[in-house]
């Protein structure tokens, strides 16, 4: 009898897996049919816009946005596709979208100016600046440790809603009582949504103003560099300039993870779903009234901004970081190379090897960054960001289409391949140039043009 259910199982997912692909491949096919792309490439990039063009035609887009800048200068700002399925509202230049865990980056960013300035050593313990966290077996954990999701402590047993989330004392006591799920600095378990509290709380502690750290990125990064991109969406913002998530469907979730973790994330017991699912959970940055949740701060996951403002922060951390005080010694730790754990990378929550420092994703499978020195984040759906420094490049995707790859996005990784290619190819180019307008057409066959 168990017998016949395995087989019957098998056969059972085998099939709804062949009827997954024939419906990827009909709808691929109407996506592609209605995309209107603008924006601009500089000479030499075009194949990042035919990229982009492609991931309407091939890649099942709907909205997004691709941005890079090089040395300080914007070379690709691309945008296009619908900003709402529903009303068939277009993805215009200003449009914004939440990112989720790409947010993390741009969380990262503050500790990173905190420790430019004096007030952070990442190699010090997390309660030499917040007493109270010395408790429940935290007493030892270094900033560098929590930051690198080696603290055990990526969920919580105490009830977390909106309202703690929102009252940031109340927050910081549940966060100061929690205890590590193991003894930190053993293991690595993604911390999905706890992460960027703890982070918040700790720049808290060592901002002489005690900003929490959605207001400290506006005032030190947003503001300073003019991008739109907030930690904490202010209720001023329109509905009409966000993106509204298409979201995965059961079906997408089951045969478009790997197996394990599409499981694990139906495991009410496991990791990964009290990390990502449950106590907040990712579901808190939504607010089926005003698109997302307005002046509620979640660094994890909940930043709303345009790829232009992802890329331009990244960039400024990938040329020097001139203009927001950043020091050489700062930016040396984070191109540096992650420090495992003492059970090496392997991750609990996200069952493959991940590699993460100060904050930051670090190249490995799971994070197909272009070198060892660049350093990011990406997020679920598809979203992501980076600094290279090796290049001084600063490069965001973002999206309103979740997609399911853990290992990079076919629709990014197409755009990254075709940015990198350019720019290995860039020594035959004019040294002078004018940036192409979308006004031209792009130089793809008749049937992949949108």
């Amino acid at each position: 009898m168990k017998k016949k259910l395995l087989t019957g199982t098998i056969f059972g997912l085998a099939a709804a897996g062949a009827a997954y692909a024939v419906y990827r491949r009909r709808n691929v096919k109407r996506t592609g049919e209605a995309a209107d792309v603008h924006g601009f490439v500089n000479p030499g990039f075009e194949s990042v816009r035919d990229a982009f063009v492609e991931n309407f035609a091939l890649r099942n887009e709907l909205g997004g946005a691709c941005c890079v800048y090089q040395n300080g200068e914007k070379i690709v700002d691309l945008w296009g596709g619908t900003r709402d399925k529903r009303t068939g509202d277009p993805w215009d230049d200003d449009t914004m979208v939440v990112v989720y865990s790409t947010t993390k980056g741009l969380a990262a960013m503050t500790l990173a100016i905190a420790h430019s300035r004096g007030w952070l050593d990442y190699e010090e313990l997390v309660c030499t600046y917040w007493p109270e966290f010395a408790q429940n077996g935290k007493e030892r954990i270094t900033v560098r440790q929590l930051l690198a999701h080696q603290a055990g402590l990526f969920a919580f047993d105490e009830p977390v809603d909106k309202h703690t989330v929102a009252d940031l004392d109340r927050l910081a006591e549940v966060l100061a009582r929690q205890r590590p799920a193991w003894e930190p600095g053993s293991r690595q378990a993604y911390h999905a949504i706890s992460l960027g509290f703890y982070e918040s709380e700790l720049l808290r502690r060592v901002d002489p103003l005690h900003r929490s750290l959605g207001q400290f990125f506006q005032d030190e990064i947003a503001s300073p560099l003019g991008i739109d991109f907030y930690i904490r969406l202010p209720e001023s913002i329109p509905k009409s300039h966000l993106a509204v998530i298409e979201p995965i469907s059961l079906f997408e979730r089951i045969f478009g993870f790997p197996l394990k973790l599409a499981l694990a994330t139906l495991n009410h017991q496991s990791n990964i779903y009290r990390a990502l699912v449950v106590n907040p959970g990712a579901a808190i940055v939504h607010d089926e009234n005003t698109i997302y949740s307005r002046n509620l701060e979640v660094p994890s996951g909940g930043g709303v901004g345009t790829a232009r403002a992802i890329a331009k922060a990244y960039g400024v951390f990938a040329d020097g970081g001139s203009e927001l005080g950043l020091r050489n010694e700062t930016l040396e730790l984070l191109a540096a190379p992650a420090t495992p754990p003492a059970e090496g990378f392997y991750d609990e929550c996200m069952l493959a090897e991940a590699r993460f420092s100060l904050g930051f994703g670090k190249q490995s499978d799971t994070m197909p960054f272009p070198n060892g020195s660049s350093f990011g984040h990406p997020g679920a759906g598809g979203s992501t960001g980076f600094a290279d420094p090796e290049n001084s490049i600063g490069y965001a995707y973002v999206t309103n289409r979740m997609g399911t790859q853990l290992t990079g996005d076919p629709r990014d990784l197409a755009l990254r391949d075709a940015l990198y290619k350019a720019l290995r190819s860039r020594e035959s180019l004019p040294m002078a140039s004018i940036a192409r307008s979308l006004s031209e057409k792009p130089s793809l066959p008749e049937s992949l043009r949108v």
